[in-house]
């Protein structure tokens, strides 16, 4: 089932739902839903944390004392 079908499908099975209580969880659910954070990085930012992934993959890393120097 494609994503448009899947949406038909939910929005008829939440219209025929007469508990209002269930339908204010789904409204707050809805409303309250925030998107990926990835996605809103900038390609750039996501490279920066590629890279530092792979950094710590390889056993590259710094202390956190030492980062605090290294910022202050």
């Amino acid at each position: 089932m494609d994503i448009q079908s899947t949406k038909i499908e939910l929005v008829k099975t939440i219209l025929a739902i007469e508990n209002n209580d269930f339908i204010q969880k789904v409204a707050e659910f809805i409303k309250n839903e925030k998107a990926d954070f990835w996605t809103e990085l900038s390609v750039t930012e996501q490279n920066e944390i590629r890279e530092g992934i792979n950094e710590l993959d390889k056993g590259k890393r710094v202390s956190y004392d030492s980062f605090l120097k290294k910022i202050s």
